[in-house]
């Protein structure tokens, strides 16, 4: 072989390593963009945002992604809160997110261990919870920052509480937060 020439193995090789360098190049913006991380909820503040301290103390403002919760003034509000209370507080939980909103607060699916079974993993998606008990409204427009799966299974569980007239679908006419929000913002 001539000086400067390759043989096939050696550019196999060469190429095959070039191959995994793309692929995880590629992959860490992806793997930077999810920040999950486990804590321990200290509070609710409404149907849908809680507060959780991670293990190195830090307080985290949590909105449950794909979900609006009825305003505390409203029918339902003090409901709301309460079930996600009982369901998350003082327990640890996964946090699943991949940006914040306007306000700071990180949209995130937030994971809890099911009732009663101390020995399970944090299988329960707790504003599944709310959408289950007809204690919030899937919220549609920002169904995209949700996977397909997910937004199959909120839709889903608003339809079917919807349906049997669970929870604020017992009131003739619920009004969503946000156009309660806006309402109050007009008329004061």
């Amino acid at each position: 072989m001539k000086p400067g020439q390759h043989s096939g193995v050696v550019e196999r090789r060469y190429t095959g390593a070039m191959h995994i360098l793309l692929v995880l190049a590629l992959a860490m913006p992806l793997a930077a963009l999810a920040d999950d991380f486990d804590g321990r909820v200290v509070g609710v503040s409404s149907g849908d945002t809680i507060t959780v301290l991670d293990s190195a103390q830090g307080r985290h403002e949590i909105r449950l992604v794909g979900v609006g919760a009825p305003e505390s003034d409203q029918p339902f509000g003090q409901q709301s809160r309460k079930h996600l209370s009982d369901l998350v507080f003082g327990k640890n939980v996964r946090v699943e997110w991949l940006k914040r909103d306007r306000y700071g607060h990180i949209l995130g699916k937030v994971m809890v261990q099911p009732r009663g079974c101390p020995a399970c993993r944090k299988t329960r998606d707790a504003g599944l919870a709310q959408l289950e008990t007809g204690l919030a409204w899937w919220y549609r427009e920002y169904r995209r920052e949700q996977s397909l799966e997910d937004q199959g299974r909120y839709e889903y569980a608003e339809f079917d509480t919807r349906t049997r007239r669970i929870g604020l679908w017992r009131h003739e006419a619920p009004v969503p937060p946000w156009e309660w929000r806006k309402r109050n913002r007009i008329a004061t």
